[in-house]
């Protein structure tokens, strides 16, 4: 069976998922591969077939989604010509990860979807949702990448077709300890705005950053370019994490039962979700950084003890289940034919873009 795996290219959380997911899909089908999207700082060891600005999300510099950057630069007329043009009928899966062009093209063209992400465990009724109502933020985890199909990851099965986080055999691996320091990775806060609140509490911090490109000191806080050994070194020696909520990362700080404190992202409504589950586990939570919040973040670095969650690694057995699942769904009798299917979607497109 041929496969397209496609990967979201917003952050580093889905490459980071494929780096572990594709070397085992490749065990079972002949597998390529399609990436929309630059925001990710993560390298890949297999080959990206297929590259697409596709459809991101761009922040301010003080933790906040910046739509009308987000929409200028994803560029929509280019979006619909690429989910037109791509050559999505030479498979016979898709499975995506939260990437839009594959989805959109195989629901087209009457080619069999899955959708592989978080984002489907997250948009479950099932898991949990914040306090407030986000219609744009609902709409988005449900529309964003259109499938027949779906799985999800979270950090607890909420549902039959949830699976517990993929946490990459580098962090396996790991041999941590507990140094007088803390990391910080929060891409959507620009360096001098974490510089002015966290040069006021009296330890080490160790910043990831997007901004940099060389390693500097200020005070008692090191900025560094993002790098995967370093942070990985970094990271098993902290006494804990503070970062935004997304998912990935946050999975990793519980596996290695680290300290963990969240601020997700105004206007993601994907992170408020994260955030509450992870609040559900114990996790410590901020709305936002902001200095009013001094006390809250004092507390957490002196008395907050840390969090274990060991995820055990079911992640072949889960890419089987998917696959299994998948053949039962599209390939048995009495499914719907792809030429019912081109047409049933067809229509919708031509509803929603004429």
């Amino acid at each position: 069976m041929k496969v397209l795996y496609g990967i979201q290219g917003t952050g580093n959380g889905h490459l980071s998922r494929a780096r572990k997911i594709v070397p085992i899909l490749k065990e079972f089908c002949e597998v390529d591969t399609v990436l929309s999207g630059n925001q990710s700082q993560v390298s890949v060891d297999f080959p990206i077939d297929y590259s697409f600005n596709g459809l991101s999300f761009h922040a301010t510099k003080k933790g906040k989604v910046d739509i009308l950057n987000s929409f200028l630069k994803s560029q929509p007329l280019d979006l619909i010509r690429d989910i037109r043009q791509f050559p999505v009928q030479q498979y016979d899966l898709v499975i995506s990860d939260f990437e839009p062009i594959s989805s959109w093209s195989a629901l087209l063209k009457g080619v069999p979807c899955v959708e592989l992400s978080h984002n489907v465990a997250v948009a479950h009724s099932n898991s949990p949702k914040p306090p407030f109502n986000d219609r744009k933020g609902k709409f988005v985890l449900t529309h964003y990448c259109p499938s027949e199909l779906q799985f999800g990851f979270h950090f607890k099965k909420y549902t039959k077709n949830t699976f517990l986080p993929v946490i990459r055999d580098e962090v396996r691996a790991l041999e941590t300890k507990s140094e007088n320091y803390f990391v910080v990775y929060l891409p959507a806060y620009h360096d001098t705005f974490i510089f002015s609140i966290l040069s006021q509490f009296d330890v080490p911090w160790v910043v990831f950053s997007k901004y940099t490109k060389t390693t500097y000191q200020k005070k008692n806080i090191t900025f560094q370019p993002i790098e995967n050994d370093s942070f990985l070194a970094h990271l098993a020696q902290s006494q804990g994490v503070l970062c935004g909520a997304g998912f990935e990362l946050p999975a990793e700080v519980l596996h290695l039962g680290k300290k963990l404190m969240v601020i997700p992202m105004k206007g993601q409504y994907e992170q408020w979700c994260n955030a509450h589950a992870l609040k559900e586990l114990g996790v410590s939570m901020l709305p936002k950084l902001d200095i009013t919040f001094h006390r809250t973040i004092k507390n957490w670095i002196q008395f907050t003890p840390p969090i274990h969650v060991p995820f055990p690694d079911t992640v072949r057995h889960d890419i089987q289940y998917v696959l299994n699942e998948a053949q039962s769904f599209f390939f048995c009798e009495n499914r719907v034919s792809k030429r019912e299917r081109q047409a049933s979607v067809r229509n919708i497109w031509n509803h929603k873009f004429g």
